[in-house]
């Protein structure tokens, strides 16, 4: 049914994540989490411009990066910011260290004050139900919010005879009764475990705040847009009525997962990590929302792409060849094939087509750097997009805000390039 926890020790440790208030706090309403694990990030300001341009009111980070938060700044929207993941065990231990980092990285972009919450991503097991207890106590003392994350999905995604229809907002077969409590969907009891453990244990009243919700729409069978939308769409439909749930009547807090596709996140635990945004890398709406003010999504502006070229494999290349598995391999391991494999959105590909896809993916990861699209001339480029039905061959965007990117990952970067050059003259002999 989902979990929650907290990470980290002491009280201290509720400063793991800071609510900033960039706007006066109204209506509960709904958010999205804005990751950056992406080869090539829209702009900032591009973002901005999205989140406000669809209906959304506030949006989550998982750092405090300064491109970020500057172009965050008198939007308007509400914003909440995490900490680092290698800054947890100082921010746990030391409650100056947590408030010297606020004062760098959140202060100065701030127009209102800061209260503090804490992240959550476990249950209340027995061997970690006293330091729960603390944290909770601490978050009830100084007026936080816990933070609960919450995926049918991954359900569904662990369990294949988990009911599907349970997942979304619609009316179920066999309903589950609990006292005089009627769940006819998976996050109204979700939410509903985590209240009860908080009123058991004496903070029935703690504010909650569910910080991750949403679904993917690639890399796997059950991620696709079509689910995604009634899934999002019948959560955002749930939620606008104030209801609320059985334990907890009224306005819930949420923030849908995620705003983007990140291409370059961690496949564990399945490749279908990469594609949980609404949006595309390329900030293109992969179906149609209503956030509630009957604007509707809208795509990214001023969106610049690289040529309109594709790396793909030569026609006159034999599937027999043997360097072909291993190329095609190494491509994938470097760039981002999740979108191929059993009923994903270029599942459909022949042979050829997937291998050809590999090449591409990284081709564009690497900036149709010509040396990318090499591999012992097995490949060669093409302005005739090979895109097909469902499956889609991206071109890369061209963004200032990629550079940053570059420059963090250039050895790394360099080092692919010399292990390609390599990779080609071992194959040439």
């Amino acid at each position: 049914m989902g979990s929650w926890s907290g990470h980290g020790g002491a009280a201290a440790a509720a400063a793991l994540v800071s609510w900033l208030c960039l706007a006066a706090a109204g209506v509960e309403a709904t958010g999205a989490n804005w990751g950056t694990q992406a080869s090539h990030p829209l702009p900032p300001d591009t973002v901005v411009q999205m989140l406000k341009g669809s209906g959304f009111d506030k949006v989550k980070l998982f750092d405090a990066e300064e491109g970020t938060m500057n172009a965050l700044k008198n939007s308007g929207l509400e914003v909440m910011v995490g900490i680092p993941n290698d800054m947890l065990a100082m921010m746990a231990t030391s409650m100056k260290a947590a408030a010297k980092w606020v004062d760098q990285n959140v202060s100065s972009f701030l127009n209102d004050g800061v209260k503090v919450s804490k992240p959550s991503d476990g249950d209340f097991r027995p061997d970690i139900r006293d330091l729960m207890l603390t944290i909770v106590k601490f978050l009830s003392d100084t007026g936080g919010a816990f933070t609960v994350n919450i995926y049918p999905f991954i359900s569904l995604y662990s369990d294949p005879n988990f009911p599907v229809d349970y997942a979304f907002f619609e009316d179920v077969s066999s309903p589950i009764v609990d006292g005089s409590a009627t769940y006819t969907n998976m996050f109204d009891a979700n939410y509903d475990t985590l209240i009860w453990a908080l009123k058991k244990n004496g903070y029935g009243n703690l504010p909650v705040i569910v910080g991750e919700i949403g679904w993917p729409t690639d890399g796997d069978d059950h991620a696709n847009a079509q689910l995604a939308q009634r899934f999002n769409q019948g959560f955002l439909k749930h939620i606008a009525t104030g209801q609320g749930t059985p334990m907890r009547p009224g306005p819930v807090d949420a923030y849908l997962f995620s705003l983007i596709d990140e291409d370059a996140k961690s496949i564990q635990p399945g490749n279908f990590e990469r594609h949980w945004g609404i949006f595309t890398f390329d900030g293109l709406p992969k179906y149609q929302l209503d956030l509630g003010s009957s604007r509707g999504l809208v795509r990214a502006k001023n969106v610049k792409y690289l040529e309109k070229k594709w790396c793909v494999l030569k026609p006159s290349v034999s599937l027999a060849n043997t360097m072909l598995s291993d190329s095609a391999s190494y491509a994938c391991s470097m760039a981002d094939c999740t979108s191929l494999g059993y009923k994903t959105s270029c599942g459909g590909l022949d042979t050829r087509s997937n291998i050809s896809y590999a090449f591409n993916s990284f081709y564009q990861k690497n900036d149709q750097d010509d040396v990318a699209c090499g591999f012992s001339n097995l490949v060669t480029t093409t302005g005739q997009d090979p895109s097909t039905g469902t499956c889609r061959f991206s071109i890369m965007i061209e963004v200032d805000s990629a550079f940053s990117w570059k420059m963090e990952h250039i050895r790394s970067n360099s080092f692919l390039m010399l292990l390609l050059v390599l990779l080609q003259l071992c194959l040439s002999f």
